[in-house]
């Protein structure tokens, strides 16, 4: 007997060691915390019925994930239940609502964590997918690889029974009237004679940051998940991929340390490793979540010009939601209780 005890002491030390953890026994508690993009978000330019659609979409996108949560269900499905809610909503730069290139298409990307044996999934500038967030798991689950991209991560979803789209399915008018904006300061920009100048803070022209969607949550067993789905950067060109799809960058999830989803200006955040050095800080500087997230997003980018925001949670249930913009669309639920939503610096 005690040379099985030292065995399976010996099997957790490694296990710990690997950057992987059990599952925990089952208990009651368990968190979900998501995010619909970060940005210029002000009080100001929000009218009441737009405002109310956006927190009815989170309000929503938070219960369909409670819902799993609720009733046993493992913290990678309420990510993925969330995170289909906003894909499926035109608010957000995500799945339905996801902008336009510069060519006049969609190109979708879309990544998920495993905290409990670090397997990941990803894709980018997929241009059929229903839901990418779906396709990502897939990616995980179903395939030795943790990244596909373009045709060919179309194809392979829909060869593992993934929803499929027309092209047209994505376009809104909206989001095509945000590229044509954007365009036409474009050539007022390149009419060095024209006396037209053109204002910087001018959402509609230059803030191309329309709003990555994500989740991250930790379930009754103590396994964390996260995930985050994005439309990229309106009129982006020449395949153009920012950090949602990224591991360390804009989706990671460690049992160990924590689960992070991030949202912003994707180079900056590619650059920062964002969401892996938050969970790094944790590890190696034994600092809270809360401190390591503040740390990462208010000084870290700050610093080097990185503009957005994360959502995280613990093994605990402790969450942060920290953010450098002027708001991040954002909630949380609690074990079955009422869902908390946010949009401004409040």
């Amino acid at each position: 007997m005690k040379y099985l005890s030292a065995v399976f002491s010996i099997s957790l030390i490694l296990t710990s060691l690997n950057g992987t953890s059990p599952a925990m026994s089952k208990n009651n508690n368990y968190t979900l915390v998501i995010h619909g993009g970060a940005g210029t978000i002000l009080k100001k330019d929000m009218t009441d019925q737009k405002e109310k659609e956006y927190r009815e979409i989170l309000n929503k996108a938070l219960m369909a994930g409670n819902q799993v949560l609720k009733n046993d269900g493992t913290s990678l499905d309420a990510v993925v239940a969330t995170i289909k809610v906003m894909e499926d909503s035109p608010l957000f730069n995500a799945g339905k609502g996801a902008v336009f290139t510069h060519e006049e298409t969609n190109e979708l990307d879309a990544s998920i964590m495993d905290g409990k044996n670090l397997k990941a999934g990803a894709v980018a500038g997929v241009k059929t997918v229903k839901n990418p967030i779906t396709a990502a798991r897939v990616v995980m689950d179903k395939s030795p690889h943790v990244m596909m991209t373009g045709k060919g991560a179309d194809e392979y979803a829909k060869s593992q029974g993934v929803e499929i789209v027309d092209p047209s399915y994505f376009y809104t008018e909206n989001r095509f009237q945000q590229l044509k904006k954007i365009q036409e300061s474009e050539k007022v920009e390149l009419d060095h004679s024209s006396k037209v100048k053109i204002k910087k803070s001018d959402n509609n022209l230059y803030d191309k940051k329309f709003g990555t969607v994500g989740a991250v949550a930790v379930d009754k067993y103590g396994n964390l998940a996260a995930g985050t789905s994005t439309g990229g950067m309106t009129n982006k060109r020449f395949g153009r991929v920012g950090d949602s799809p990224i591991i360390g960058a804009g989706t990671y999830a460690n049992n160990n340390t924590c689960a992070v989803s991030a949202t912003g200006h994707g180079e900056f955040f590619i650059r920062s490793v964002v969401s892996y050095d938050i969970s790094a800080l944790m590890e190696y500087k034994g600092l809270s979540l809360d401190k390591a997230a503040e740390y990462v997003v208010n000084k870290k980018l700050v610093k080097i010009g990185g503009e957005g925001g994360v959502v995280a949670v613990d093994r605990k249930g402790n969450i942060a939601m920290k953010f450098n913009s002027e708001g991040m669309y954002r909630g949380y639920v609690r074990d079955d209780s009422k869902p908390h939503v946010f949009i401004y610096k409040d």
